[in-house]
């Protein structure tokens, strides 16, 4: 409890609920403008992180469990 009273005062708080919110706010809406571009230039975009990503973490398991911790 001390470390949230030294570090986060009440001006603090208010800042980042406000910031957040800000910038919510403005990746939402810098969305919506763009979901033409994303369709046209990103199809499919999901599809390919996920087998890449997959991907990556099959071969950082076949390394940890090849060559031990």
């Amino acid at each position: 409890m001390m470390f949230i009273n030294a570090y986060f005062t009440t001006g603090r708080i208010i800042f980042i609920v406000f910031f957040v919110l800000a910038f919510g706010t403005l990746i939402f809406i810098s969305y919506k403008k763009d979901i033409k571009n994303h369709e046209r230039y990103y199809k499919n975009a999901g599809k390919k992180v996920a087998i890449y990503g997959g991907l990556i973490v099959a071969i950082f398991i076949a390394i940890r469990i090849i060559f031990g911790n």
